[in-house]
């Protein structure tokens, strides 16, 4: 059974910043996909960032371009978000996620998902 956990998470400044971790455990397949979404309250959940299992490939939603870096360590399992340049719209509930392809992600449909973790960013 796959688990992802995340850490990392608190309240910050506008323009400060803020790393969030994710491990995964209970791979049983080598290749695959991980990636952040976030839930504002009232708002729908939305797609932050995502990458492949080896870095090669990255995909970020038009909001955090040149703010937020995402990056893998897949000797680990780990995925990390760093996130510069906080605004008080980056708060929300982000959340781990991971799946085979790429594709799911992309779509919003991720077979593993984190439990979640606060981030709040104060003006």
């Amino acid at each position: 059974q796959v688990q992802l956990v995340e850490s990392g998470g608190g309240r910050v400044q506008t323009g400060d910043s803020l790393r969030l971790s994710c491990a995964a455990s209970g791979l049983t397949f080598n290749y695959y996909a991980m990636g952040w979404f976030r839930q504002a309250p009232g708002k729908e959940r939305e797609f932050v960032a995502a990458v492949s299992w080896n870095g090669g490939t990255t995909y970020y939603t038009n909001s955090v371009k040149g703010r937020f870096t995402i990056s893998t360590d897949n000797a680990k399992n780990t995925v990390d978000l760093r996130m510069n340049s906080l605004k008080p719209e980056d708060t929300a509930v982000y959340y781990c996620t991971l799946d085979r392809t790429m594709q799911a992600i992309l779509n919003g449909r991720p077979d593993y998902w984190g439990q979640g973790t606060q981030v709040t960013v104060s003006s």
